[in-house]
């Protein structure tokens, strides 16, 4: 048995130099990882809650309490600065939210910095409009430009159209962001190209869409312009689902010919015929769907053009099809009432619709105006025909896009009644470089305005 050694013995190993004492070994860390959830993102001047992007890090040998995120550079800080990004969170995924200062581009640089003095960065492109009146009222659906109709889904949400796909997309009514879950059923439609979706409205859990059923702005027809359709909705809010129904593919014809049996009234073949743009004051667009008081049966067609007269001061025209469930139901071909004429001072129907109550609530503007060159107003009706609507409200037009689609309607008898809006901002320039919203590259930067309202 060998002979242990005490305390002084190895004392004296030591001093001589026969053991030797490892120091601790170094911890090794890795270069940190970075990605974005988006590499885009858009914002406004002045805006409450503009969408945020979600940063998720992490480090091989560090846990990810001891990383740290900011923006380390900005290629133009007069749009938004370093210090002008905010990073909330200390796990693994991280939430950065971006405060304009000003309209236009910049490139923002992401920067993880983790243990051993070691980092890792990603570029964010961020795009910020101009300030609007009461941004606090205001919240931007992102991911398209051209909505055209909404429709109400419970919970807080909204199912929005756009005009320029058939992309049907859900949305949060108080929250700026990207839609919740998109729905595209052009397979189920036969068709390649735009329906050109400009009204809706919900029966149970049917909704009804209606192309423009116009010609192109070139005044070429266009068939998948001509369609009405059907989703059925299942659950609410965010667990919101559509599926498709049905369609119908010749209500524009069936109108033209029910003009024409009728003396032309209201010139429906000349405002469809080939070289006819839709949105002149004797052209042929409908913007506006919703049913007839206490009806499943009977639909109103709102017209953008033409007016009755089609001339200036002429009144807004709404066609009843009186069949309007069969004609999806069964194909059956439609049939209509007499048209009403409403006197909403010169201006077309850009949306129509009603609560449960049959108070009805009519976005009015012109049979002309692409972005917001000419006035809007709001004005409650009773659906009755002969019966005058009344103006409820003057709708702002100093800041881009024009207001296109009602997403519900309050009780209009109660005080301090609010209703949401939404715009059709295709045809804006929101960034101050001359694009079009419609033909910016990157979703993220498409985006529309929600704005509430409170009546007087």
């Amino acid at each position: 048995m060998k002979k242990q050694l005490g305390i002084a013995g190895l004392a004296a190993l030591v001093v001589a130099g026969t053991v030797s004492v490892l120091p601790a070994q170094a911890v090794t860390y890795g270069t940190p990882t970075i990605s974005l959830s988006a590499g885009y993102l858009s914002g406004a001047v002045g805006a409450v809650g503009d969408p945020v992007v979600d940063v998720t890090v992490g480090q091989s040998g560090a846990d990810v309490s001891a990383l740290t995120v900011s923006a380390s550079a900005s290629s133009r800080s007069s749009v938004a600065g370093t210090g002008d990004v905010t990073v909330t969170g200390a796990g693994a995924v991280r939430q950065l939210a971006v405060t304009a200062r000003g309209r236009g581009y910049t490139n923002l640089t992401v920067k993880v910095t983790g243990l051993g003095g070691k980092s890792a960065t990603r570029t964010l492109s961020y795009a910020a409009s101009s300030a609007v009146l009461n941004p606090a009222d205001a919240r931007y659906f992102t991911g398209a430009s051209d909505s055209s109709a909404a429709v109400d889904v419970g919970g807080g949400y909204t199912v929005v159209a756009d005009d320029e796909s058939n992309v049907l997309r859900l949305y949060d009514r108080s929250r700026s962001a990207a839609p919740l879950r998109t729905w595209d059923f052009s397979s189920q439609l036969g068709v390649s190209k735009e329906v050109d979706i400009e009204g809706a409205t919900r029966i149970g859990n049917t909704i009804y869409w209606t192309g423009s059923l116009g010609n192109n702005k070139d005044g070429e027809y266009k068939a998948p312009r001509n369609t009405v359709f059907t989703t059925t909705v299942s659950g609410s809010g965010p667990g919101t689902q559509l599926a498709y129904g049905r369609s119908y593919k010749k209500l524009r014809d069936d109108l033209v010919a029910w003009d024409t049996a009728n003396g032309n009234r209201y010139g429906f073949a000349a405002g469809t015929a080939a070289g006819e743009a839709p949105k002149q004051i004797d052209g042929f667009n409908v913007e506006g769907l919703e049913f007839a008081p206490g009806s499943t049966t009977t639909a109103y067609l709102g017209f953008r053009a033409p007016l009755a007269p089609a001339a200036a001061g002429g009144k807004a025209l709404i066609v009843p099809v009186t069949n309007f469930d069969k004609v999806l139901s069964s194909g059956a071909k439609a049939t209509f009432g007499a048209g009403i004429e409403l006197d909403l001072g010169g201006l077309a129907i850009r949306d129509i619709r009603k609560n449960a109550a049959d108070q009805y609530l009519i976005l009015a503007g012109s049979w002309a105006a692409d972005d917001n060159s000419d006035p809007y107003a709001l004005y409650q009706w009773d659906g009755v025909a002969g019966h005058a609507p009344a103006k409820r409200a003057d709708l702002p037009t100093s800041d881009p896009g024009g207001w296109e689609a009602i997403v519900d309607v309050p009780d209009l008898s109660a005080a301090g009644a609010r209703v949401q809006l939404v715009t059709d901002s295709g045809s804006a320039d929101l960034y101050g470089d001359g694009t079009e919203a419609k033909d910016l590259t990157h979703p993220e930067w498409k985006k529309a305005r929600a704005a509430w309202f409170t009546l007087g």
